[in-house]
Parts: C-alpha cells; sequence; structure tokens
C-alpha cells in the first residue's frame, strides 16, 4: 500500500453529482458537489444535455482538488456511482446526438406494452430481473426513439448509460459494468451478456452497445482531453464503477447477503443482498447483479422521495432559503423544524409521494401525488411533516411486501441525503419499528465508488479491506412504541387512499 495515494469517487446521482477524495488509509480527505436542474415537459418528458453530466463532474473533481490541496499526481484511480436508466444517444464520434432520456421519463409506454406483449412478464423476470415492464427501462425507450425519431436512431452508434458516458470522456472507450446495465432489460443478469432476443426486437446490435465488464476493472487512463478537462493527471487510472445502490452498499459496509441499505436521496431505493437471482414474478421487486461479484440484490424503490421535500422547499419555502443563505444554514434544517412543530400523524394530512408514478410495489406509472385531509388548521409544518411520513410510509410498504414473501430485514441502514435528519431517521425507525444506523460519512454512494476504484488499483486489498478501514458509524436510532401505533393507523390509511384512488388515474 503506497501511503501517498489517494481515490476519488463520483456520484452521478438524478439531480447532483458529488465527488469524495479517499486516502490509502480510507479517510475522507474532502467532499464537493454541484446539483442542477431537469428540463421535464409535457406528456412526462424528463431530459437533460448530457454535457451537463461532464461539465459539472470536472466541477466537482476541480473543486476536490482545490480544496485538498493534494498533488494531482496522487490520484491513483477514479471510478463512478450513477443512477440508472438514464440513457445517452451517441454518434460515431461520441457526441451526443439528443438530450439524455432521464429514467423519469414515462413517454415510452407504448413501447413498453409492445415488450411486454412479444416477450411475456415470466420470460423478462427470468432473463433481466425485472418483474415489470415499465417505461424507465432504456429498451422501451431506444424503441421509442426508433418508433419517433428514426434519424437520430439511424445515427446512433452507442446506447450509452450515464457513468458508461463519465467512463468514456475520462479514457475514450466504451465500456460498462452489470451492475448498472441490470435495468436496461436487454441484459441477462445470469449470464451477465446482453440478451440478443430482445436487442433484435428493439432494433439494435451489441455493437451499439458497450463492452461488459465487472465492477472494479481497471479500464484505462485519462486522455489529454480528460486530464486538461479535470486537472487530473494521465496517471489517474479509470475504474468500472457501479450503480449507485450498490455503490452505496459498498459505501456503507453491507457486503454480504442480506446486508441492507436504504437509499433516500431524490429517490428511494433499497439494496437487499441475496446470493441467487429472484424470478418469482409475485415478488414485485427487481433483481439485479450486485456490484460485489457472485452476488444479486432486491432492489425496492421509489420514484420520488427526496425529490418531493426539494420540489416542496424550492415552492413554497423561500422564507427558509434567504434566512439560510443569510446565516450560512443549510435549508432543510429550518424546514425540519417546521415539522418537528408537528405531532407524528400529521394531525391526519395524509400524502401520496408519487410526483412522477408510483414504483414498488404499485409500479404504476398513472398515478400522481395527493395531499388528503387538508382543513383550516394545516400548516406548511403540517405538509412537511406529511412529506415525510409518507415517503417512510412508501418505504414500510416495501418491508411489508418484502416480509410477506420470506425476506426480513432486521435493522436498516440508512444512506442519503435524508440521513443527515434526525427528524426524518426517527420517523423511519417509529414506522417501520425498526433499529436504524447511520454512518459519519453520508456521500456512502461516491465513497462505495472511491473504495471500488481503490481495490482495481491496489490502494485497497479487497472490498472487506476497503470497508473495513473506511466506514464508520455514526447514530442509531429505535422505535418508539407509542408513534409506531399511531403510524400503523397511518398506514392503513394511506394504503386505502391508494386503493380508493387506483383506478382514478
Amino acid at each position: 500500500m503506497d501511503l501517498n495515494q489517494n481515490i476519488i469517487g463520483i456520484d452521478a446521482g438524478t439531480t447532483s453529482i458529488k465527488g469524495v477524495i479517499l486516502n490509502s488509509t480510507g479517510d475522507i480527505i474532502t467532499s464537493a458537489s454541484q446539483e442542477y436542474t431537469l428540463e421535464t415537459g409535457p406528456n412526462e418528458i424528463c431530459e437533460l444535455n448530457p454535457d451537463i453530466y461532464w461539465d459539472i463532474t470536472c466541477s466537482v473533481i476541480h473543486t476536490l482538488l482545490r480544496k485538498s490541496e493534494i498533488d494531482p499526481g496522487s490520484i491513483a484511480g477514479i471510478a463512478f456511482s450513477s443512477q440508472g436508466e438514464t440513457i445517452i444517444t451517441v454518434d460515431s464520434k461520441g457526441n451526443p446526438l439528443r438530450k439524455a432520456i432521464i429514467w423519469l421519463d414515462n413517454r415510452s409506454v407504448k413501447q413498453a406494452n409492445q415488450i411486454r406483449d412479444k416477450f411475456g412478464e415470466q420470460l423478462i423476470m427470468n432473463i433481466t430481473g425485472q418483474p415489470e415492464v415499465l417505461p424507465i427501462w432504456p429498451a422501451t425507450r431506444i424503441l421509442w426513439i426508433r418508433d419517433n425519431e428514426p434519424e437520430v436512431f439511424r445515427n446512433a452508434a452507442k446506447y450509452l448509460l450515464v457513468e458508461d458516458y463519465l467512463l468514456f470522456r475520462m479514457t475514450g472507450k466504451y465500456c460498462t459494468e452489470h451492475s448498472l446495465v441490470s435495468s436496461t432489460l436487454y441484459f441477462d443478469i445470469s449470464q451477465k451478456k446482453w440478451w440478443s432476443e430482445m436487442l433484435d426486437f428493439i432494433g439494435i446490435s451489441e455493437n451499439h452497445l458497450p463492452e461488459l465488464f465487472r465492477s472494479g476493472v481497471p479500464v484505462g487512463n485519462l486522455t489529454s482531453e480528460a486530464s486538461s478537462a479535470t486537472g487530473l493527471t494521465g496517471k489517474t487510472i479509470c475504474v468500472t464503477g457501479a450503480y449507485d445502490h450498490p455503490a452505496g452498499a459498498i459505501g456503507s459496509g453491507n457486503i454480504r447477503k442480506g446486508d441492507v441499505t436504504l437509499t433516500i436521496g431524490a429517490s428511494m431505493a433499497m439494496c437487499v443482498a441475496i446470493d441467487k437471482p429472484v424470478s418469482d414474478l409475485s415478488v414485485k421487486l427487481p433483481c439485479q447483479c450486485h456490484a460485489i461479484d457472485g452476488l444479486f440484490f432486491l432492489l425496492p424503490y421509489g420514484q420520488t422521495a427526496g425529490m418531493v421535500l426539494k420540489w416542496f422547499k424550492d415552492e413554497f419555502c423561500q422564507m427558509e432559503i434567504d434566512e439560510a443563505h443569510r446565516n450560512n444554514q443549510d435549508p432543510y434544517e429550518l424546514i425540519d423544524k417546521q415539522a418537528e412543530k408537528v405531532f407524528p400523524g400529521a394531525d391526519g394530512l395524509i400524502m401520496l409521494p408519487h410526483l412522477m408514478g408510483a414504483g414498488s410495489p404499485e409500479f404504476n406509472p398513472k398515478v400522481k401525488g395527493v395531499f388528503a385531509g387538508i382543513n383550516m388548521s394545516t400548516t406548511r409544518g403540517h405538509f412537511i411533516r406529511a412529506i415525510l411520513e409518507s415517503v417512510t410510509v412508501m418505504i414500510h410498504h416495501n418491508l411489508v411486501t418484502m416480509k410477506q414473501k420470506g425476506i426480513p430485514v432486521e435493522v436498516i441502514h440508512v444512506l442519503g441525503g435524508a440521513s443527515k435528519s434526525k427528524l426524518w431517521n426517527q420517523i423511519l425507525s417509529d414506522v417501520t419499528g425498526l433499529p436504524l444506523v447511520t454512518l459519519q460519512n453520508t456521500e456512502n454512494a461516491a465513497t462505495g465508488a472511491a473504495l471500488i476504484a481503490g481495490t482495481g488499483t491496489g490502494v485497497f486489498k479487497d472490498l472487506q479491506n476497503a470497508c473495513e478501514v473506511s466506514v464508520k458509524t455514526h447514530s442509531r436510532y429505535m422505535p418508539d412504541i407509542k408513534n409506531q401505533k399511531i403510524y400503523d393507523n397511518i398506514y392503513n390509511k394511506y394504503l386505502q387512499l391508494y386503493q380508493s384512488l387506483e383506478n382514478y388515474w
């Protein structure tokens, strides 16, 4: 181990890019992040200029180097954690042919139905691990492009995901890894190869896709263009990273069968490590390749979680935003204080947090967000508390679903921006009735990417060693039985509200 070596992990999330520098003893030297705004439109369109991913990644790396004041030549490796499903179409020179179609985009419902009708849900589950054929899967987007943008389809040389695109910009090579592509609907998670029948159906070949690797494999050194853009040197090696959820699990030290992590960022997802793929359609939970070779994971998810709170903050909390700016505070801390004044249950105000459709276990892209139970005494604090509770109840619904299928959870390791909120953590413990653990480092996906980069470049012996030296517990939460009874009633009302409106949409 070279004590002078450092590593960078970058997490390209849905609405921000975060980065960390770790040293060879697993300590975080510094971190940085930068947000961006998605472009939304009619018919549930959600897009972004792909250059924004690259430009902000470069900006974050420059910030990391400036803040840390370390020698760029000491950066042994870099790896990316990224959102899944967002697809970037490039020409033969690697230039984007159109805006990235963000994973939240729901325009390809028709194409999803065509794929379901062609292959059937059971075969799709057997091959890809996906129990539902939804418009968020990249195969449906490629088919939509073929049907609606023939010139783009004709000129497309590669279909990339966000991590793939950043690896290409770094190294000039087209490559991807198993955990990221598991939810494309054209990857065989058991055989670890592209599903040729699906490629034929959507009209592309393996030549249109990047080369497949495991996570933690060195891809190559930075190109001169990438070195100039990032401030790193050509000695830095790019390593295949991971889909953000298994990256977050690694960054929290959860690297064994049965380990569970819950990430509440813009979206919500749980990463439940298992040793065999699940093909039971009744489980209704996506099953994907883990970033750890030989493991898989179940992925209960919700499209909008922390994003709901961010929406409310941006639209209705300008006073808190201004006060936070004046006092150099986090506006979310001020928002939390409003919710703390409200009793558990928000005096009967209940929300369905499905601002861009419902994920597991309902899988309904048509559902919208709902507040129910508003009266003349309802305050902003009630709305904020109802948001926190609604996202938590959505999580609890997934835990109940897994328990019914023989997949119990005994403790929750909470990651993402929500883990910084003591109030939200306690609500999570109270609603689920489970103990919660938070970690000293809250940027777990970026840290997981850095640990993967460290193992891929030999800075760490292996992932177990990397996690042992890097991951440290911050706090623990236990459920309040009195509050748990209140939330059991809220949970039942949440289910009734959803069921009563299911046909409305």
